[in-house]
């Protein structure tokens, strides 16, 4: 038999467990579910309703951005990487002139050897899917940055670059694709 002691231990833990249980259960309710992260593919509309959004490709995304709106994402960028045509590298390269620029192609940077193997050149469409979530998009960059998983703001971040960017195409470009890997 078990003394009043080993009792006492036992009702301790069987308590615990039903806390634990019933933590669960009310955790399974008031905590949504994680959903895979979709940001490169298009857009859900406001107003939708469950199941009801009409989606938003990229591309019409682009054309309705505000690179002013834009300037103010990219500030969320500013502490590793600087705007101004001919400004210094940080952490990050300079952004100017990104858009239509060589993958890992500003001079004097010093790339992680898996964005210079990306290779092609930064389109719209690429930016998106890279801004998106840099880690999942180009595994093994130095890039730390979480990502931006709202693609309205990497629209309007897109067209702040593009705006910085002379000579760049200024529309989402389908034609080039990333490589194989």
């Amino acid at each position: 038999m078990i003394g009043i002691e080993g009792q006492k231990i036992a009702g301790a833990v069987l308590f615990a467990l039903i806390l634990l249980w019933g933590a669960g259960i009310i955790a399974e309710h008031a905590i949504p579910p994680m959903v895979e992260d979709h940001a490169a593919a298009p857009q859900q509309a406001a107003g939708g309703g469950a199941g009801g959004g009409v989606e938003v490709p990229f591309a019409q995304l682009l054309a309705g951005a505000d690179p002013q709106a834009g300037q103010t994402v990219g500030k969320k960028c500013a502490s590793c990487h600087t705007f101004e045509p001919g400004g210094a590298a940080r952490i990050g390269p300079n952004l100017a002139g990104v858009v239509g620029r060589k993958v890992a192609g500003e001079a004097g940077f010093a790339y992680s050897p898996a964005l210079q193997q990306h290779g092609g050149t930064w389109t719209a469409d690429r930016l998106n899917s890279f801004l998106a979530k840099p880690s999942k998009e180009v595994p093994g960059t130095k890039m730390t940055f979480a990502g931006l998983p709202d693609a309205k703001e990497r629209a309007n971040l897109i067209a702040y670059l593009q705006s910085l960017s002379p000579g760049a195409p200024q529309t989402a470009d389908q034609s080039e694709k990333a490589p194989a890997r």
